[in-house]
C-alpha cells in the first residue's frame, strides 16, 4: 500500500469508514478500498428482493475525491445488469452530478444502500445518465450471469466476494423438522390423558382385565354410596321437622301467656 497521510482529514475518513464496514458487515454487499489506492473502492452489491434483479451481484467502483467527505464520490457499474451502462459514472443524487445534495455526514455505506434503492426505479424515476431500460426478461439473464462475473481487478467472481447467506437454507430446515415434530406428541397424548374413552379403544388389542376392568368397578362404588345416602337422608328429616315444630309452639304459647298475663 502506499505511503499515506494519516493526517488528512480525508484519509482518516476513509480508514474510520474501512474499519466499521469490516467490523460490521452486511449480507446486502461488500465493499473495501483498494489496497494501493484507498480512494478507490470497490463493492458487490445484491439484487433487490422482489424484483427482476432479484438474485443477482453487481460489482462496481467508487471513486472518492480528494475533498472526501465534503464532496460526494463517482459510482462506476462494472457488472452487466440491464439497469445501468458499464464503466460510466452514474448520475443519481449522491454522486459527484449532484454535489449539492451531498451531505459530509453521509458515507460509502450510504452511497451504496441508496444505489441498490435506485435499481427498481422506473419510468421517468430512471431516467438519467448512465442509466438504461432493458426488458425484464434480459436483465434476469444478466441477473443470473452476474454471479460468476469476474472483476479484472478483483480477479473473483461476484459469487466468491459476496457468498449468499447460510440463515434461510438452516431456517427452512429446522423449519420442515418442526413440522414433523409435532407428530409424534400426538401419539402418547391419548394414553396419558384419557383414562376412560381412549382406553377402551385400546383395551381391544390389550388385555381387558387390566384396563377395562377399574372403570367398571369405580362406576358402581359412587352409585351404591349415592343410593344409601338418600335412604338415610329420608328418615332425618321428620324427626327435625317434629322438633322445631315443637319449639315453635312453645314459643307462640309463652308469648300467648305473658300477654295474657298483662291484661
Amino acid at each position: 500500500m502506499a505511503t499515506l497521510n494519516k493526517n488528512n482529514s480525508a484519509v482518516k475518513r476513509i480508514m474510520q469508514e474501512a474499519r466499521e464496514l469490516a467490523n460490521d458487515p452486511s449480507p446486502e454487499y461488500s465493499a473495501a478500498p483498494l489496497e494501493d489506492d484507498i480512494f478507490e473502492w470497490h463493492c458487490t452489491l445484491r439484487g433487490p428482493a422482489g424484483t427482476e434483479f432479484e438474485g443477482g451481484l453487481y460489482h462496481f467502483r467508487i471513486l472518492l475525491p480528494a475533498e472526501y467527505p465534503f464532496r460526494p464520490p463517482s459510482l462506476m457499474m462494472l457488472t452487466p445488469s440491464g439497469r445501468f451502462e458499464t464503466d460510466t459514472k452514474i448520475c443519481i443524487s449522491f454522486t459527484n452530478y449532484h454535489e449539492e445534495l451531498w451531505q459530509p455526514a453521509w458515507g460509502v455505506r450510504t452511497a451504496i444502500i441508496a444505489l441498490q434503492g435506485f435499481f427498481p426505479l422506473k419510468g421517468k424515476a430512471a431516467v438519467g445518465i448512465g442509466a438504461i431500460e432493458y426488458p425484464t426478461p434480459e436483465r434476469k439473464r444478466l441477473a443470473a450471469l452476474s454471479r460468476t462475473w469476474i472483476c479484472p481487478h478483483c480477479r473473483e467472481p461476484n459469487l466468491a466476494l459476496l457468498p449468499d447467506p447460510i440463515g434461510p437454507t438452516t431456517l427452512g430446515s429446522t423449519s420442515d423438522a418442526e413440522q414433523a415434530a409435532p407428530q409424534e406428541p400426538f401419539a402418547p397424548a391419548p394414553v396419558s390423558g384419557a383414562i376412560s374413552m381412549p382406553d377402551t379403544a385400546d383395551s381391544a388389542p390389550r388385555p381387558p382385565n387390566s384396563i377395562a376392568a377399574s372403570p367398571v368397578v369405580i362406576n358402581p362404588v359412587p352409585d351404591a354410596g349415592v343410593r344409601s345416602q338418600p335412604s338415610v337422608k329420608l328418615q332425618r328429616p321428620p324427626i327435625l321437622l317434629d322438633t322445631a315444630i315443637c319449639v315453635i309452639l312453645m314459643l307462640v304459647c309463652g308469648i300467648v301467656f305473658r300477654r295474657l298475663q298483662l291484661f
